[in-house]
């Protein structure tokens, strides 16, 4: 009896050493990211990102992140919105402004125009009246999106809203009206991602 209760002791321990071992965390070289180099050359997500007069360096920052993480095809930087080479993007880009193209337009109509002329879809993330839920919207493997992401307190223009082919909302359930800028920008570019590359 003491045998098979020690076999089993023995069993459990060599199942959880298993099961821990199985979720080490890896190491950065571990990670096989791309270079630079090789991320410039590498195909993107046919996903523009478009910022439309953010204030918080920070903010900017974290989407160039998120932009390399998805492989987004470029940002554009419009307005009051800061641009590389900055210390306090850097803080939060860690480097990713390096890789991700990135472009500045004084005023966001340009940008907008050019985008439309080029064959972009233009998606503010707005909540305006008759907005498509971030859930229910649809893209074609053919596509090309811009999407547009608002100033931190007065959200994307409304001009700017005007110009959008469609204003996507993202569904929110608690007390608050909105998610940060950079949290929003996350959550629709891995939608989008999984959408389009899954």
């Amino acid at each position: 009896m003491i045998i098979i209760q020690l076999s089993i002791k023995t069993g459990i321990v060599l199942f959880l050493l298993s099961k821990i071992w199985q979720m080490r965390k890896l190491r950065t070289s571990e990670l096989n990211r791309l270079s630079v180099e090789e991320f410039k050359k590498a195909d993107k997500m046919p996903v523009v990102v478009v910022l439309d007069n953010i204030r918080s360096l920070n903010n900017v920052g974290s989407v160039f992140r998120t932009s390399d993480a998805l492989k987004v095809e470029k940002i554009i930087l419009c307005g009051i919105t800061a641009t590389p080479p900055n210390k306090e993007i850097h803080k939060t880009a860690l480097g990713a402004e390096d890789a991700v193209e990135w472009q500045y337009y004084e005023n966001t109509e340009q940008a907008i125009e050019v985008l439309k002329e080029e064959g972009c879809t233009i998606c503010s993330l707005e909540q305006v009246e008759n907005s498509t839920s971030l859930i229910d919207f649809n893209t074609t493997p053919e596509g090309r999106y811009a999407i547009v992401l608002g100033n931190e307190v007065k959200g994307v223009q409304q001009k700017i809203v005007n110009m959008s082919d469609v204003c996507i909302e993202i569904p929110q359930y608690g007390t608050k009206h909105s998610f940060n800028v950079s949290v929003s920008a996350g959550i629709v570019l891995w939608e989008l991602f999984r959408k389009l590359e899954g």
